[in-house]
């Protein structure tokens, strides 16, 4: 007699491991899109604090209001504050974090992230209030409601 497994049996092995790929795989990418939100609230907060120290050092003005303007002005600013201003991890194609000010005399900043789902904004409306469109959207401010998922 011959030992081995029946095609009966590997067929039930190849079907239960399937079955417990399924569940887990959703379950992995939960966990890397809960893995990028700490990696944006923290580099948002990063952001935040060379906003300010901008801010602080160059005659209590903010950095002009693009992506681009902020990735000169904070790798240019004496004394140095960041080399690099670090790309959204959910914008898919390494964009960077959007940076919008806003407000009376542009005295209020956002910073934000898309998100997981990729559709997020945000905005400034002109009492002083951030408005975020999706639910996903990640974001840092000078206004007091920062770091939101």
């Amino acid at each position: 007699m011959k030992k081995g497994f029946t095609l009966i049996e590997l067929l039930i092995v190849i079907a239960v491991i399937s079955i417990l790929i399924g569940i887990s795989l959703p379950r992995f990418k939960g966990m890397q899109d809960e893995g990028n939100i700490a990696k944006a609230k923290g580099e948002l907060r990063t952001l935040q604090t060379a906003v300010e120290s901008y801010y602080i050092h160059n005659s209590n003005t903010y950095p002009a209001t693009t992506a681009a303007a902020l990735q000169t002005a904070l790798a240019a600013a004496v004394p140095s504050i960041i080399t690099y201003v670090p790309t959204d991890p959910f914008s898919g194609t390494g964009a960077d974090y959007v940076y919008v000010m806003g407000g009376t005399n542009s005295k209020f900043y956002i910073i934000y992230s898309v998100g997981p789902a990729g559709n997020g904004s945000a905005v400034i409306t002109s009492d002083a209030v951030v408005e975020t469109n999706g639910s996903s959207c990640i974001y840092a401010s000078n206004i007091g409601q920062d770091l939101q998922p």
